[in-house]
């Protein structure tokens, strides 16, 4: 009875197709002059079987506190897990008999994100925030308290993995490797002088303003890693500049001449356009670019494309516009061009193409940029990785602001 996306025309098509019988309102002012309706008006569940919202509009509808619903049903429910948002406390305050939540990243960024989840399904049950933060903070120095919130949140779960056979028979295998890429002079330059620049932030900094320095250090070191005009924030962007554009070559020839399609995932929208210009070198012909930038009208028309019976080889997707809600099973190849450093969002965004309807398998490659801090933060991150599936998979990069300053200088450290 909610769900997480502005779906509007997708939900009327597949209702319509699979559960033609169901009585359902889509409240959203996409969907209102389908239906005859405003949405501002308040409806009776005697009406309906089922109402579907996006989470802005649960925000903005007040009718729909006025019920107690039966089923309250959260899709990419990773939207609520800072308690302390509009959106998250408005969800919240909604009434039902049931609550259900579907998301592929409970953990996105912190513990704290599962305690949100939770307290929308069993307020309670992980105590109050406070104390649910104090518990987080020792589970550094006293790992056995992972296997106590498994045990405590694990009767709540039920967890589809595509690997298992079981739940899906025909799903392809999925091989994920790392790609190592070297960096050009101008790259080991410019890592450098940003690396003298953290030494003299780390010592001169302090509290709140240090922690947000390191991380827009941390940010300017991927710009680096990935392009130097990307850092630069000039235009050009030559390949004899980026050890990465060479290998994103070397891998896009095999798959051009194999006639396959490929998603290349970035954080950064500024560098999807330079990417897809060096593609379409690669491919002789264009491809699509999908970011938060596009309007939400127009990504059902991209991805339609994508997967019609055209060769559009390849599309370049910021990872937060392009990582949830898309089906692009025509690509059997995925590029993480730049490193997220959060597996679960990242696995997230792979299986835009690993999922049902997948016929090949799907081949994974993760850059990282040989001894630099990508390489140094992967290696750290399968060890947390590792700990935090004591729980749930997930883990974000906050963390990284924690370090003393011994050993963050250690794992910015340029070693070639």
């Amino acid at each position: 009875e909610m769900c997480g996306r502005d779906w509007s025309s997708d939900v009327l098509f597949r209702s319509r197709r699979f559960s033609p019988d169901i009585r359902f309102r889509v409240a959203h002012p996409s969907a209102a002059a389908d239906q005859n309706a405003s949405d501002e008006r308040p409806v009776s569940p005697d009406d309906f079987d089922l109402v579907i919202t996006t989470y802005a509009m649960a925000q903005k509808y007040e009718w729909l506190r006025s019920y107690l619903w039966n089923y309250i049903i959260l899709d990419e429910a990773q939207a609520i897990k800072n308690p302390g948002t509009k959106q998250a406390r408005a969800l919240k305050e909604l009434s039902a008999r049931n609550r259900i939540i579907m998301t592929g990243t409970p953990i996105e960024n912190r513990l704290s994100d599962l305690w949100s989840l939770f307290d929308f399904l069993n307020p309670g049950l992980l105590g109050a925030i406070k104390e649910f933060k104090e518990f987080s903070n020792k589970l550094k120095d006293d790992p056995s308290g992972y296997a106590k919130l498994r045990k405590l949140v694990s009767p709540y779960i039920l967890r589809r993995l595509k690997t298992d056979k079981s739940v899906i028979s025909d799903l392809p295998c999925k091989v994920e490797m790392k790609t190592y890429a070297g960096l050009s002079k101008k790259q080991v330059f410019l890592y450098s002088k940003a690396l003298e620049d953290i030494n003299r932030i780390i010592t001169e900094t302090e509290g709140i303003q240090r922690k947000g320095l390191i991380l827009s250090s941390l940010m300017k070191f991927k710009q680096i890693c990935n392009h130097p005009d990307q850092y630069l924030g000039t235009s050009g962007f030559e390949e004899k500049e980026s050890g990465k554009f060479a290998v994103l070559r070397e891998i896009c020839e095999t798959i051009y001449e194999k006639r396959e399609k490929v998603l290349v995932f970035t954080q950064f929208r500024e560098i999807t356009e330079p990417l897809h210009d060096f593609l379409a070198g690669i491919f002789h012909r264009e491809g699509l670019i999908l970011h938060g930038g596009i309007a939400v009208g127009k990504r059902k028309d991209i991805v339609e494309a994508f997967q019609s019976e055209r060769y559009i080889p390849f599309m370049v997707l910021s990872l937060k516009a392009g990582g949830v809600g898309l089906n692009l099973t025509e690509a059997n190849h995925v590029v993480h061009f730049d490193r997220w450093w959060n597996p679960a969002v990242e696995n997230q965004a792979t299986d835009r193409a690993f999922r049902i309807g997948q016929k090949r398998n799907v081949i994974v490659h993760k850059f990282l940029t040989k001894g630099t801090i990508e390489e140094k933060i992967d290696v750290m991150l399968e060890a947390k990785t590792r700990l935090s599936e004591n729980i749930i998979p997930g883990t974000g990069e906050a963390w990284i602001t924690e370090m003393t300053n011994d050993e963050l200088l250690k794992l910015f450290k340029l070693t070639l």
